[in-house]
């Protein structure tokens, strides 16, 4: 089939390299939970006693239900630093949150990863920074703020075109109008999507336009209905969404001019929902 825009040159590894920020649980065997498997986690546990050994992460878990409940697409997120749990209640925090459809990572200035992981409850993000894990909280949100802030301050406002390589048919219009649309975009504003899936556009057409937009600072992976990669590219406003079958073949290949690509965010009913989840879980297991 056609080269999608983002293909992984032979030999490297796939683009988005997601590292568990939950490795270490209740016990050695938990490996990412679902919510079925949070939940089934939970009712193997003895729940009071944990309760009473972890009061500051029962009390912390309250504290998100209260937040995300209040919490609206628009508003700021809501950050909650885990820098004062021991390592028992840092894994009782885990294993109620589970891993949920989204994950990513955020390469940084100063060469180090920001690992970013939504939970199984829809709004509520862990995110470590690698360099310190000191530096590991909770946020609440459509998405974490370092996603948003890496889009914007680590990507360059204008695209250059260099030499045009020889074969190249339809990239030059493409780019012309990924830059008149970049460049006018506004926060508020509606997405607006262009599907290679029917342009046609050659292989070199692809690699001139990926080689042109360059890769960004932010790749983030969803597991909703299918997989879908999310990645920015150079070029602030511009990102690569790839959507995949389970061959794990590509099936949509667009480049989304906006803001963070709606796949990858929580939706404003999200938080509500996960407000009355966060809040039933705390009321059947630890009072």
């Amino acid at each position: 089939m056609k080269p999608g825009f983002w293909i992984a040159p032979e030999g490297a590894e796939e683009p988005v390299n997601i590292f568990p920020i939950g490795e270490e649980a209740l016990d050695t065997s938990h490996k990412g939970l679902t919510a079925s498997g949070a939940l089934a986690k939970l009712a193997s546990l003895d729940s009071e006693a944990l309760a009473r050994s972890c009061p500051r992460a029962v009390e912390l878990l309250s504290t998100i239900a209260a937040a995300i409940a209040a919490q609206t697409a628009g508003a700021p997120t809501q950050l909650f630093r885990l820098e004062g749990l021991n390592d028992l209640e840092r894994r009782l925090i885990d294993d109620v949150l589970g891993e949920g459809e989204v994950a990513g990572v955020v390469a940084l200035p100063d060469g180090t990863l920001a690992q970013i992981q939504e939970s199984v409850l829809a709004g509520i993000w862990r995110v470590r920074l690698e360099a310190d894990e000191r530096h590991d909280y909770i946020e609440i949100g459509a998405v974490p703020e370092i996603v948003s802030r890496a889009a914007a301050d680590l990507t360059a406002g204008d695209i250059v075109i260099g030499p045009v390589p020889e074969g190249t048919m339809n990239a030059l219009p493409v780019l012309a109008e990924i830059r008149e649309r970049a460049l006018s975009w506004r926060p508020g504003q509606r997405s607006q999507t262009i599907n290679f899936t029917l342009l046609p556009m050659s292989p070199t057409d692809m690699s001139f336009l990926q080689q042109t937009l360059g890769n960004g600072p932010i790749q983030l992976m969803s597991r909703g209905y299918g997989t879908c990669r999310v990645l920015a590219t150079g070029i602030r406003h511009v990102w690569s969404v790839q959507f995949f079958n389970a061959m794990d073949t590509i099936i949509l290949d667009t480049l989304e001019v906006g803001g963070v690509p709606v796949v990858a965010l929580a939706a404003a009913e999200d938080f509500e929902d996960s407000a009355e989840r966060l809040t039933q879980i705390i009321e059947a297991y630890f009072t």
